[in-house]
């Protein structure tokens, strides 16, 4: 699936979270499943505990999260040590 398709998975509603991103109109937030996956879990794993979501639903929301930080730029933190 193209990342434009993937994208169109994500959605936003004022009524649910707050107008956050979420997945298909679903109560699901994009940055719970980030979360999920930054903390280990598998897709596998996501699936089976949500399955109402869909593989593509996972890789929306990391297309959508790339989207986001694609020109972000993060500095290296630069320590002074005294030495």
């Amino acid at each position: 699936m193209d990342e434009q398709k993937l994208l169109e998975r994500i959605t936003v509603n004022p009524k649910i979270f707050g107008g956050k991103p979420i997945i298909r109109g679903h109560r699901s937030a994009v940055e719970h499943v980030l979360g999920m996956l930054a903390a280990g879990d598998t897709p596998e794993t996501i699936l089976e505990g949500y399955p109402w979501l869909e593989a593509e639903d996972i890789q929306a929301c990391l297309a959508y999260a790339h989207k986001l930080v694609a020109h972000e730029r993060v500095e290296p933190l630069i320590l002074n040590t005294g030495t």
